[in-house]
């Protein structure tokens, strides 16, 4: 049996969850934290970005996800995740550019990874909870 895995950043002022807490944790609660695991195995976001948004509770229930080096939120945990949640993306000299939700929006640049995920969290949707288990088309007949 695998022992479940334990993220290996949580910036500062974090600490790892016992070992006998995660066999207790909801099905939503396994997926989104594979989702952090699996960024962070994927290796194309910066680390102090990923431990930072990862220390924000507003964002770390939230599902992540990579493209092209970029770090994006979904409110589900299956693909094809939603878009309404604005993305991070690298920019020269370790800066940041943050942008969304859609392609064609940009919010602005960011000299640090805080500061960047401030201007995500700022623009969160109203309600913006806990990840749903599912797919867009299932969380859209949730909220319906």
């Amino acid at each position: 049996k695998r022992e479940p895995r334990i993220p290996a950043s949580r910036g500062p002022d974090r600490k790892a969850p016992s070992a006998a807490a995660a066999p207790s944790a909801s099905p939503h609660a396994a997926a989104v934290e594979a989702g952090w695991q699996a960024v962070r195995d994927d290796g194309r976001v910066r680390p102090e970005l990923l431990a930072l948004a990862y220390a924000e509770p507003r964002l770390r229930q939230l599902f992540p996800w990579t493209g092209m080096g970029e770090l994006h939120f979904s409110r589900c945990t299956e693909h094809r995740w939603t878009w309404d949640i604005p993305y991070i993306m690298p920019d020269a000299n370790g800066t940041y550019f943050v942008a969304g939700p859609h392609r064609n929006q940009s919010v602005g640049r960011a000299a640090t990874a805080q500061e960047a995920i401030a201007m995500v969290v700022e623009r969160l949707p109203p309600g913006c909870g806990p990840a749903f288990l599912g797919t867009p088309e299932e969380l859209a007949a949730h909220e319906a």
